[in-house]
């Protein structure tokens, strides 16, 4: 099936969290943007809200035979066919912090597996595509990932060192110390960045659900990248909290087989 069909739709809807997030970002330039605290102690706006339902509107549109499941509003029926995962604002510390790098999500899984995503970053006019069986583009542009093998020349991302799960932090430390530079706090933009060559390695634990990556996956594996979970698993609508996303093969199996033997270690 060619899922290039659905992307007018996902376009539409990245369009529609563009022009607000920016219409917002510049209406708080010298404002406190006002959030409350969720039951997962993350924080949440009514813009966050109002994207997502602007989103919600545009699928149900056009597909309304299609299940949404959203960071905000949550879903129905995980198991449909076809099922919208949606994140208005990943990166909403970010977002409320006033750092640009904050983005949208919107993916679409056949049967539980990510085959479009959208990595939406509207302050800097900037959005990602992925659709299974299709070269991933950047604002139209064919992107691939950087040719790196081995961790110790790799530049490392985590979007949040925080929620690491008990289990992996002695291997998430240690491949800290493994790869040759790292960076912190991107969120998705970190993400995009791997697809197009400027990061070798992202690695996540604790905090990730799938709003935070089913997009992810058909943008980074059109730029020729690989990602999985921890186990080396690869994501699907039901897949746990850990994510591991790297340039090559050669790196992601090194990084997995890294996390492996220090986790059995522990």
């Amino acid at each position: 099936m060619d899922y290039s069909i659905f992307l007018d739709t996902a376009h539409m809807a990245a369009d529609r969290a563009r022009h607000i997030l920016n219409e917002h970002r510049l209406n708080f330039r010298y404002q406190h943007i006002l959030f409350e605290t969720k039951d997962d102690e993350s924080p949440v706006t009514e813009i966050d809200q109002y994207v997502e339902r602007e989103i919600r509107k545009i699928i149900e549109k056009f597909h309304p035979d299609h299940d949404i499941l959203g960071e905000e509003y949550g879903g129905e029926n995980h198991q449909a066919e076809f099922v919208w995962v949606i994140d208005p604002i990943d990166g909403t510390k970010q977002f409320i912090s006033g750092f640009p790098t904050f983005g949208t999500l919107i993916a679409l899984c056949h049967n539980g597996v990510p085959v479009l995503g959208i990595i939406e970053h509207p302050a800097v006019s900037e959005r990602w595509v992925g659709v299974k069986g299709h070269k991933s583009t950047l604002n139209g542009h064919e992107i691939s990932t950087r040719n790196c093998t081995t961790l110790e020349a790799a530049l490392m991302s985590s979007s949040n060192t925080e929620p690491v799960l008990a289990e992996h932090r002695t291997g998430y430390q240690n491949i800290i110390s493994k790869t040759k530079w790292r960076v912190y706090g991107a969120a998705c933009y970190a993400y995009a960045c791997l697809a197009t060559g400027k990061i070798d390695l992202s690695i996540d634990s604790g905090g990730m659900r799938e709003v935070d990556y089913c997009a992810l996956v058909p943008v980074i594996e059109g730029a020729g990248g690989i990602i999985s979970d921890w186990e080396g698993e690869p994501l699907t609508i039901n897949s746990g909290k850990t994510v591991v996303a790297a340039a090559t093969k050669e790196l992601h199996e090194q990084a997995i087989r890294f996390l492996k033997q220090h986790k059995a270690e522990q």
